[in-house]
């Protein structure tokens, strides 16, 4: 029987009233503002134990509460300790509780524990174990990502020169502290996203959750509550119907796991490599690799097993199936269509065609490798195979009916507003159409033309033009050339002075050579 929180100087007080001074229990109670009961009780035990007052010299604190409070066999000690260990590994499965396992403990135990014993003793028993291994994480339900602040420079093999320092992805399993680890060229979301896909096919499955840190890769913007996260991103974990939560900022409990990872990346493998020089990401990467394989079989201190066997008997039958396919990256952007039906791709210097009637509207445009697809209020309205190169992809079916041309804007409506600078504009407008396969494909460059007259005067663009007819170049883009570079002051060439300025040398074959 635990004895009370009573100081042994009270005790000692006790003793002396009742047994020295001859007080009755009563009294001794009311002085020392103690129980009645609490009272007797400590005279009965010092009865026991055969003490009197004055108590024998050298007795002090312990050796007066061991004669006091003895400890007594206790008939729990004979029960069966549980296997803590299997029980902790046990809870990581999904909905099992310690109800559960308790029932499952008394079952093969009938005088085991009691529930209310079984569970203070297991938390008793967590204390002693590792920060990392008390975190409690259901199997295949969390998956924490982050990127260490350390880098592993890419040296030139020929020159000695750092080309760029890499990055490490980390990636940690909730249940298991399953670690993967690669080095990409960057944060940016390319490698962010393509990362999250090679770390999903390492697994062999996909969490329920992703837990990732406030980087613009992953958060466009965030908050503590609802944090915006990228399209690309979203689209990707919609790709493998995982689900994205990013932390709260200056909550490290939020991705203690993920924190943990980088700590074991930072000290087994970026620091193992400190000494080491590589060429290649290739190279780095066949070394990460053998890293963390090192790190997933390395046997835990305090608890049996591995991050790998955990992993094997946890995470991995709790994962969920990969998808048919792979996820093809693809960035989003915000776009308002032309008024010739249009869209540009700048990086491609490329027009894709989208159905007449959205002239103006604004417009999602999502940019994969092999395609470009337009969505207007979440619902796509096209679709193009992508061009790496300049140029128009018009689908006849978004052209606009013969009666209908798409609005206000026709051909002859440009040319009239091109004659408002000049007769040498209008020409130039409509040959820049007629060059066209379809005229509503130069609506943007004839309006672009016209438009200069804004910054160099009308003037300056007739010239611009009559030398831009005369040079049979039909474009915006030569027609700004000429201003920018002023040549719109110079004189014409006549087609004598041509044909003189070309010089005459043997290596110069002649029209009559072709014929």
């Amino acid at each position: 029987m635990p004895r009370p929180h009573i100081s042994m100087r009270k005790i000692r007080e006790l003793l002396r009233l009742c047994l020295g001074e001859g007080r009755s229990i009563r009294q001794a109670a009311a002085s020392l503002e103690m129980p009645f009961t609490t009272v007797s009780d400590h005279l009965r035990r010092a009865k026991a134990a055969r003490l009197s007052w004055p108590l024998p010299d050298g007795l002090d604190d312990d050796d007066l509460e061991a004669m006091l409070f003895p400890t007594r066999p206790s008939a729990s000690l004979k029960r069966p300790m549980p296997d803590w260990k299997k029980v902790h590994v046990e809870l990581r499965h999904p909905h099992v509780t310690l109800m559960l396992l308790w029932i499952e403990y008394r079952e093969a135990h009938p005088d085991g524990y009691a529930y209310s014993q079984f569970c203070a003793l297991y938390r008793r028993w967590r204390r002693g174990v590792d920060l990392v291994m008390r975190q409690e994480h259901k199997a295949g339900e969390k998956l924490f990502v982050d990127f260490p602040g350390a880098r592993i420079p890419i040296y030139d093999e020929r020159t000695g020169e750092v080309l760029f320092e890499a990055e490490l992805f980390v990636a940690v399993l909730g249940a298991s502290s399953y670690l993967y680890a690669e080095a990409v060229r960057s944060q940016e979301l390319l490698h962010w996203v393509t990362a999250h896909v090679h770390t999903f096919e390492a697994l062999g499955g996909v969490p329920e959750i992703c837990v990732c840190d406030n980087l613009r890769s992953g958060v466009t913007r965030p908050h503590r509550y609802e944090p915006d996260v990228n399209a690309t991103y979203a689209e990707m974990a919609a790709h493998y119907n995982v689900t994205i939560i990013p932390a709260r900022s200056y909550k490290p409990r939020d991705k203690a796991k993920a924190e943990g990872g980088v700590l074991l990346a930072e000290r087994f493998i970026i620091a193992a490599l400190r000494n080491a020089r590589f060429t290649s990401l290739s190279g780095l990467s066949a070394e990460i690799t053998r890293l963390v394989r090192f790190i997933n079989e390395r046997p835990f201190k305090k608890i049996d097993g591995s991050r790998k066997s955990l992993f094997e008997s946890l995470d991995r039958p709790a994962l969920r199936p990969l998808p048919g396919t792979r996820y093809e990256f693809a960035t989003f952007r915000r776009a308002k269509v032309g008024i010739d039906y249009h869209l540009e791709v700048r990086a491609d210097r490329h027009f894709y065609s989208v159905p007449h009637a959205l002239v103006g509207e604004k417009v999602d445009l999502r940019l994969s490798a092999s395609s470009i697809e337009v969505f207007f209020r979440h619902r796509r309205v096209a679709s193009h195979a992508r061009a790496y190169r300049p140029g128009f992809t018009t689908d006849p079916a978004h052209m606009p009916d013969a009666h209908r041309r798409h609005g206000e804007w026709t051909p002859s409506r440009i040319v009239s507003f091109a004659e408002k600078t000049g007769p040498a504009t209008a020409k130039l407008v409509a040959e820049v159409m007629a060059q066209r396969r379809h005229p509503e494909q130069g609506f943007r460059s004839c309006l672009g033309i016209v438009r200069l007259a804004a910054h160099y005067g009308r003037e300056r663009l007739e010239k611009a033009a009559t030398r831009a007819l005369a040079l049979h170049s039909y474009s915006y883009r030569s027609v700004e050339s000429i201003l920018k570079n002023g040549l719109d002051q110079q004189e014409l060439p006549t087609e004598e002075a041509e044909q003189r300025s070309l010089p005459l040398h043997d290596n110069v074959r002649g029209a009559d050579y072709y014929r």
